[in-house]
């Protein structure tokens, strides 16, 4: 039966006392029944043993540590992406529909406004033509009731073909706008999410890897 005696080799690197444990060799093959110092060998095997497997714990506690670390810090970064993408969104759709909601209350505001105006002034005419009407008919023998009637029709036709017009270029210059923006925020928003996606994908893949 033979057993193998173990020279250790320490360099005096300033690799350390672990490192140089490691560097040993096989010096020669004798006897156990010539070799006195079998415990010596068997000790020194022990230990070479004990330095080798806290090495190589600490190199795995070492590796765990890394990569809990790592899955650590991309999962932060995954969320502060997430969170500021969310809020960007949230921010861009608020501030969009703010802007839709003054632009539709202004139009809203302006044609009111018009169309007061135009009914003020469409009474006004009306009462100012049968005023005259009534002085003339009065002070006078001719009648202009006919040209009167006439000249009062065409007036408030006109003031009616005039509301129309603007009411309807009202209406369709607001659908422009609510239609730009609302398409706005559908590009805004699409585009946000595929960024998204391609982010987490682009950090899962490199996880993965």
């Amino acid at each position: 039966m033979y057993i193998y005696t173990v020279v250790l080799n320490y360099s005096g690197t300033t690799a350390g006392p672990l490192r140089d444990l490691l560097f040993f060799s096989i010096s020669s093959l004798i006897p156990v029944d010539k070799f006195n110092g079998t415990r010596t060998v068997v000790v020194v095997v022990v230990i070479v043993v004990v330095v080798v497997v806290a090495v190589v714990i600490e190199a795995v506690v070492v590796v765990v540590v890394v990569v809990v670390v790592v899955v650590v810090v991309v999962v932060v970064v995954v969320v502060i992406v997430v969170v500021v993408v969310v809020v960007v969104v949230v921010e861009a759709v608020v501030v969009e529909v703010v802007e839709v909601v003054v632009v539709v209350v202004v139009v809203i505001e302006a044609v009111v406004v018009v169309e007061v105006v135009v009914v003020v002034v469409v009474v006004v005419v009306v009462v100012v033509v049968v005023v005259v009407v009534v002085v003339r008919s009065h002070y006078t023998d001719t009648d202009p009731t006919i040209v009167v009637v006439v000249v009062v029709v065409v007036v408030v036709v006109v003031v009616v073909v005039v509301v129309e017009v603007v009411v309807a270029v009202v209406v369709v210059v607001v659908v422009v706008v609510v239609v730009v923006v609302v398409v706005v925020v559908v590009v805004v928003v699409v585009v946000v999410v595929v960024l998204v996606v391609v982010v987490v994908v682009v950090v899962v893949t490199v996880y993965v890897e």
